[in-house]
């Protein structure tokens, strides 16, 4: 497949010296954009997902048949004994009991239901709101930052998509401040206590009602944890499953309900706490390398609680039932490896280095996470019409399936507008799917982990009905249970 590459002219003035002295100077940059999401699909993530699909339903292959079986025989030797004196009590007894444990059996090897119950999102003071023009005021009175770097800060967040609204700690501003733990631990502790009221407080479900906890934080791993950091602060039960997830970034908040899923699955009838956070004062970088300073302009602060639960009582009450979860993992290249890392420049100062070619190989694996999700989740039509193309060769050119017909919203991560812009075109998607994502880039930034669930907020801020179903790369299946 040929490779997608994006250009750009820019103007860089009127050259000062040189054969050329007085003309203007342009240059052109190219860059790698995203892969073609709808000339081809890779055959290895078809496979992936009807194993996945296969897998979901092999209890259903294996015990159903059993189960029907048994019943029958119960009913046939009750049938009997309504006729014949010689059945004796015994053999309804042994009749009754086979076929309820065949019925157990049936039960406890099927995937219990997952449900949202609710989330809310840390919304910080508004003494700590900051615009663009502020932005840049205070990182020239830091003294942190050259002119080149103070330059390059301003042309980012000019194109970035972020409004005038979000939300930094003003300390990262501090003439010689240094990254602290100090600073990084009563940020996340504001922030994740802000989101864990919120969220008892709508719920009305005490803390010693949590079974399971997990948090993420992708820069900030203290000794002790966040998550210990939260059983202390609450008073959480003794025997709580307690997690503690770091250095996954924006990935981690997906990782996060993933481990709940299956820790539910195991421990029937619990609730999970599941929180997500980045510490802005933490991740913060005050040196003048380039590589280094993109993320002072995206990143914000903000945090996100959820409460998931496996207990059938709750699915009346639930925002969400998670449906499919579907997580690829790009490590074993080393690209993706190295496309996002914490490290030190040369003066030893810390920060978040981003590759160039992060959107490039994000697509990558955004293209082989939708294919894999296929199966799981599109109509029989297009899974027909995809197969007869594949084996009969039909058209010249492969049958993509419409994956839009498989949901009625998607919310896509708020990272930054170009990505946004990109994934807008590739996938097709027309203005009304970018509408939640785009306006929570504008309003909250780049919250890593939790922007997902920022941007959620914003799409229940609209009318939707009951049966809407609600997707989000990299992907998460809900439907929607509840009208807000």
């Amino acid at each position: 497949m040929p490779e997608q590459l994006s250009t750009e002219i820019l103007n860089r003035g009127v050259q000062d010296s040189g054969p050329y002295a007085g003309s203007i100077n342009f240059s052109i940059r190219v860059r790698r954009g995203l892969p073609d999401f709808l000339s081809s699909v890779n055959m290895k993530y078809v496979k992936l997902g009807y194993g996945y699909l296969l897998s979901h339903g092999f209890y259903l292959l294996m015990v159903m048949p059993i189960v029907v079986l048994m019943f029958g025989a119960g009913i046939g030797k009750i049938a009997l004994g309504d006729f014949c004196p010689k059945f004796g009590i015994a053999d309804a007894c042994f009749g009754i009991g086979l076929l309820g444990l065949v019925v157990y059996i049936y039960f406890d090897s099927t995937t219990r239901s997952v449900y949202l119950v609710d989330f809310t999102c840390y919304r910080p003071p508004k003494e700590l709101k900051i615009s663009k023009e502020e932005f840049i005021d205070l990182a020239k009175k830091s003294g942190h930052f050259n002119d080149s770097a103070i330059d390059y800060q301003h042309k980012v967040l000019q194109s970035s998509g972020i409004g005038d609204e979000t939300y930094v700690p003003r300390l990262v501003f501090t003439p010689g401040r240094k990254i602290n733990l100090k600073d990084g631990r009563e940020e996340a502790s504001i922030q994740i206590f802000g989101a864990i009221d919120d969220l008892f407080a709508s719920t009305n479900i005490k803390p010693h009602q949590i079974k399971i906890l997990i948090v993420n934080c992708g820069v900030l791993n203290p000794t002790p944890s966040l998550s210990s950091m939260v059983i202390n602060h609450y008073k959480l039960r003794h025997n709580i499953q307690s997690y503690n997830l770091g250095g996954m970034g924006c990935a981690a908040g997906i990782v996060a309900i993933d481990l709940a899923k299956d820790l539910l699955n195991v421990y029937r009838g619990a609730y999970a706490l599941v929180v997500s956070t980045e510490v802005v004062s933490y991740t913060w970088y005050s040196g003048n390398d380039h590589s280094l300073l993109l993320p002072n302009c995206y990143f914000r602060m903000g945090a996100a609680a959820m409460l998931l639960s496996s207990r059938k009582i709750d699915r009346w009450r639930a925002k969400y039932e998670l449906k499919q979860l579907v997580r690829t993992h790009k490590a074993t290249d080393n690209r993706s490896y190295n496309s996002i890392q914490l490290k030190e420049d040369d003066q030893g100062k810390q920060g978040l280095s981003v590759s160039n070619d992060v959107i490039e190989i994000g697509g990558h694996a955004l293209k082989a996470n939708i294919t894999t999700l296929g199966p799981l989740v599109l109509p029989v039509s297009e899974q027909y019409y995809f197969f007869k193309n594949l084996l009969f060769k039909t058209k010249s050119k492969l049958y993509i399936p419409d994956y839009k017909l498989a949901f009625e919203h998607i919310c896509i991560l708020a990272s930054s507008k170009r990505v946004l812009d990109e994934l807008e075109k590739n996938l097709e998607l027309t203005e009304e799917y970018m509408k939640a994502s785009r306006k929570t880039l504008e309003r909250f930034g780049n919250t890593s982990s939790k922007k997902l669930f920022q941007a959620n907020t914003d799409y229940n801020r609209t009318d939707r009905s009951s049966s809407d179903q609600l997707v989000s790369p990299i992907f998460i299946l809900y439907k929607n249970r509840t009208v807000n």
